[in-house]
């Protein structure tokens, strides 16, 4: 198995949560983006939309990190942890909340990430009037999940599920910036939060970045 992508890339970082969770080996394949080596040959024949990670399994090429991650899930059931559910009913749960997190979730998130986290690492300057736009999102969506995780451990169901996996990179550099304290505000998604983040498989991604 290879990824094809950027340490730093949330989207990589979830290929990588999974494969660890999964226990897997993989080949990871570096992507320069900062001289566009997402934009031309030999990516852009993995990934015609020129964003990392691009996925290899033998002769399978994938794109679209959830899309990977739902592929090792199910192709490597027998490994590792158990991301999915096999019963038809708990997997609906937990396709719904892959969808929030997708769709309400991640365009807020990532957008905070970019000006509170990304922005000041490039010397660019943040827009305050997108932040507390985005913020004041987030924190709608934030209700919800703590409406949800008082009554179950995490958001798919009593266990630890692709849909959790899927936030670590955004809330693991939201925790670092002035958001936080939207988290921290909401007792149930803090105590998810402090769970997820301490997960051996991510801590694993963390050390991969700390490595290079």
């Amino acid at each position: 198995m290879k990824v094809h992508g950027a340490l730093l890339s949330t989207a990589s970082q979830r290929v990588f949560a999974c494969l660890y969770e999964k226990e897997l080996d993989f080949e990871f394949v570096p992507i320069d983006m900062r001289t566009g080596g997402h934009k031309k040959e030999p990516f852009i024949s993995l990934n015609p939309f020129g964003q990392v990670p691009a996925f290899e399994d033998g002769d399978l090429k994938l794109f679209e990190s959830r899309a990977i991650n739902l592929y090792i899930a199910h192709a490597y059931a027998e490994k590792g942890n158990q991301l999915i559910y096999s019963d038809g009913k708990k997997m609906a749960i937990v396709s719904t909340w892959m969808e929030v997190e997708a769709h309400q979730f991640d365009p807020v998130a990532s957008s905070l990430c970019w000006e509170l986290a990304i922005k000041p690492m490039l010397g660019m300057t943040t827009d305050a009037t997108v932040v507390d736009e985005k913020a004041a999102k987030l924190g709608q969506v934030l209700d919800v999940y703590e409406a949800r995780l008082a009554q179950s451990k995490y958001l798919g169901g009593d266990d630890f599920t692709l849909v959790d996996l899927h936030h670590l990179p955004n809330i693991q550099l939201l925790m670092g910036t002035q958001v936080k304290k939207l988290f921290d505000s909401h007792p149930h998604v803090n105590a998810w939060c402090a769970d997820i983040l301490a997960r051996p498989a991510w801590l694993k991604v963390l050390a991969m970045q700390a490595n290079n």
